[in-house]
């Protein structure tokens, strides 16, 4: 198949095409079809960590200017603490030193009723405000507390930002070399280069546009399964205050349908403990295997994770993968069937996904 491609003119296939003529029996590629795979895999794999370069490149920017900003406000505080503390300094100084003796000297020796009731309103003023001033330099160390707080998060961050980028580019780099060191000791590799960008060009221009037409369309039906479970009462086992809920692929697959008729050519399949959903169209087909576990946090559900995804049969890196997970809302959320059922468990048997809840008191 690699030959008959040699042969064609390269510049008049579409990446999408090729691929999915080439990568569809993996078992009849020879050492040299598998080493130009690996060449598409690496070439679309640059194009995608670049794009999280460039995220995190945001974040880093965005992040910095947080940093700025919360300094900014950190030099405010730290005046207006100054000020105070010389203000609330002087307060307690003359609560110590005995310069407000007079106050009570004065209530001691009044006159009158009435200049005594005049003398306590005086003292209340001057002592409510002594307390204001106390007040207003116990919320402004609170605030710079909090300040400083906040900077330490973001310095974290920051930190944590800065790491991922360099991380990736030395991904970009390792990948680039082994590469131009492939390219090199190949006769062909002015036509791979241009097979690698038609592939580059058509993942951009239209493969992810249909990946994330997928995921769009899974997480909008997602928001509709837990009104499908309470429909569909015969996949609910009760067993006092614990329930399981056994969803056949059949099923699932039957809802989906009814959801979108893209899933006319997009089916879910439960084996060997991990989901896999897959789907052609149009010449290009997808692949996504992923997991489900239960999470807590922010509130309890199941949760998807994607462990490989394939276009056409080329693997997509994680830092893809990421993206798709927290733009996308895969979730289920047993709340939306009953409001006191949580998620115990979760596994995944040949041909059904079974959740374990129990009732939360």
């Amino acid at each position: 198949m690699i030959a008959w491609i040699r042969r064609t003119s390269i510049a008049a296939l579409t990446a999408a095409l090729l691929l999915f003529e080439t990568v569809g029996t993996a078992s009849a590629l020879t050492p040299d079809d598998i080493e130009i795979q690996q060449l598409l895999e690496k070439s679309l794999s640059v194009v995608e960590i670049d794009k999280e370069i460039a995220r995190v490149q945001q974040e880093q920017t965005k992040q910095e200017s947080l940093l700025s900003t919360t300094q900014t406000r950190i030099d405010h505080q730290e005046q207006q603490l100054a000020e105070q503390r010389e203000e609330t300094g002087r307060i307690l100084r003359s609560y110590y030193m005995g310069e407000r003796d007079w106050l009570l000297k004065a209530l001691l020796s009044f006159h009158s009723l009435q200049d005594w009731l005049k003398l306590l309103d005086y003292i209340d003023i001057i002592f409510s405000r002594d307390r204001t001033l106390m007040t207003q330099y116990a919320e402004q160390a609170r605030l710079l507390r909090q300040e400083y707080e906040e900077q330490s998060e973001q310095q974290r961050k920051l930190h944590q930002v800065e790491e991922d980028l360099l991380k990736q580019r030395d991904r970009v780099a390792q990948l680039q070399k082994e590469m131009n060191i492939t390219l090199e000791g190949r006769s062909d590799a002015d036509k791979l280069r241009l097979l690698m960008n038609e592939l580059n060009t058509y993942w951009n221009n239209v493969g992810v546009r249909e990946v994330r037409t997928y995921f769009q369309a899974l997480s909008d039906a997602m928001n509709h399964l837990p009104e499908w479970a309470q429909n569909n009462k015969d996949y609910l086992e009760i067993n006092g205050f614990n329930y399981k809920l056994r969803i056949p692929e059949d099923s699932l697959n039957d809802f989906l349908r009814e959801q979108n008729d893209l899933f006319n050519v997009f089916a879910f399949q439960f084996k060997n403990g991990q989901v896999t959903a897959s789907g052609s169209r149009d010449g290009i087909s997808i692949e996504v295997t992923g997991s489900y576990t239960v999470e807590s946090k922010p509130k309890n559900h199941i949760q998807f994770h994607i462990v490989s995804l394939k276009f056409n049969g080329i693997p997509l890196p994680d830092t893809t993968r990421k993206e798709l997970e927290e733009t996308f809302d895969l979730s289920f959320y047993p709340q939306q069937i009953l409001k006191f059922l949580t998620a115990k468990d979760v596994a995944i048997d040949d041909g059904e996904l079974v959740v374990s809840l129990a009732v939360q008191f």
